[in-house]
């Protein structure tokens, strides 16, 4: 987890920041048509080799898009697991007074969806 939380940015902008910008968003828009397809089953290709700095690229388009949970998942677990931070999907639910809410989240967020009442149903390993 602390891997996950200390990687290093590299400056403002940088190629390496770009190429990671342009491979989130190709890998977003690829995980919405496979998971409509392949359901849980889909998957992301790896990124090209970059520097775990060019995470920045990768955070810039996950804010400046709206991928579904499940989408940014899958993106983040690939790059993450292309940056040697293995972490799982989590899917989970919670129930309100008159309806069930499904949400997924990587393990290593785990206390981000537990503190708003999620509980565990499903893991997807990492690539």
């Amino acid at each position: 987890m602390r891997a996950y939380r200390r990687a290093p940015l590299v400056g403002r902008w940088s190629v390496a920041s770009g190429r990671a910008a342009w491979w989130t968003w190709r890998s977003l828009r690829r995980a919405e048509r496979d998971l409509k397809r392949d359901g849980v089953h889909a998957t992301v290709t790896p990124p090209p080799s970059l520097p775990a700095g060019a995470r920045r690229g990768v955070e810039f388009v996950l804010r400046r898009t709206s991928p579904t949970c499940l989408e940014r998942c899958l993106v983040l677990q690939t790059w993450l697991a292309a940056q040697h931070v293995p972490c799982e999907i989590v899917v989970g639910v919670a129930r309100d007074a008159d309806r069930v809410r499904a949400h997924a989240w990587l393990d290593v967020e785990r206390h981000d969806a537990v503190a708003l009442g999620y509980s565990e149903l499903h893991r997807l390993p990492p690539p």
